[in-house]
Order: structure tokens, then sequence, then C-alpha cells
């Protein structure tokens, strides 16, 4: 059972429709707080970024399941990669699973690339097992997936994981 509208934005001294295009904002793009207080500022609406912060930690929530409700369920097939950063001058390995139809399915920055690493972002993807999973010749993939996911069918191949590969283009450009 939900609380009305008019009851739980009571006592604020904006209306229902502006905190929760606020809120909206914030959890449904990749936006800072500053950036939301920029955009409502555009359309007139003078309200600091504190306010953005504290109206989303209260009614964040509820946003932010519609959303993951509403996003496009994963795929059966996952890719599997793994890319070398530089962060603050140390060496860190960025861990991403992608399904067959690009959508990102979690992001893992490690610092190792070992069977443990592996482990790790199989078991944060294990909510929906996949039928396949392809990942590069690393074979802390087939280690981790031995022990978290023992039934599912693991392809390794270079060429197979370019659905991966190509995820990781825009971080390499940065």
């Amino acid at each position: 059972m939900t609380a009305p509208v008019r009851t739980r934005y009571a006592g604020y001294r904006f209306p229902a429709e502006i905190i929760g295009h606020a809120v909206w904002l914030y959890f449904r793009f990749p936006l800072g707080l500053r950036m939301v207080e920029e955009l409502l500022a555009a359309r007139g609406i003078i309200v600091s970024h504190e306010t953005v912060r504290q109206w989303a930690r209260k009614f964040g929530q509820q946003f932010a399941n519609q959303i993951r409700r509403r996003l496009p369920r994963a795929g059966d097939k996952w890719h599997l990669d793994e890319v070398v950063l530089k962060i603050s001058g140390m060496k860190r390995w960025l861990w991403r699973a992608v399904d067959q139809s690009g959508i990102v399915l979690d992001v893992l920055v490690q610092r190792r690339r070992d069977k443990q690493a592996a482990k790790r972002l199989l078991r944060k993807l294990q909510l929906r097992p996949p039928r396949v999973m392809i990942t590069d010749g690393l074979a802390s993939y087939g280690a981790a997936k031995r022990e978290v996911m023992p039934g599912i069918e693991h392809r390794q191949h270079k060429g197979l994981n370019n659905r991966a590969e190509n995820s990781h283009q825009p971080t390499r450009r940065r």
C-alpha cells in the first residue's frame, strides 16, 4: 500500500511534482546533485543541491525501484571481460559484464586479476543466471565459474567476446 502523494510530500515548500521530478532526474540519469540543481534552475526553480540530496535520500528508493522495474531484462547470454586502468597512479582492473544486446549488467573495479576477483563479479551477477557465459582466454573465469555457477555453459574465445570489448571502448577513450 502506497501513501497518497499529498501526505508523502506534506510539509515541503515545493509541490510534489517538482520534488518528484528532481528525484527522478537524479536517479534516472547519471547526473550529480549540482547538475540537477542547474536543470531545475533552467526551468526557473531555484533549489540548492543540498535540498535535492535530502529529497533523494528520503524519496529516492521509491523512484529507484520504479526505474529498475522498467529497465529491460538482462539477456541469457553474458559477455565478461576486464581491462586495466590507472587510478591515482595505481594499476586497477575494471571487470565488466554485458548481455547479448549490449546492456551493462555490472561493473567492478578490483586490484587483482585472479580467481577471487572473478568470483566476486560472478556473485554480484548471480540474481538470474545466464544460459551461456562468454569470456576471453583468462583462466580465472573458468575457475570461478566452476565454484559459483557450475551448471552454466562456458565459451572461451577472443573473437566471441567482442560485445564486452566494445563496451570498454568509452572507458579506454577517457
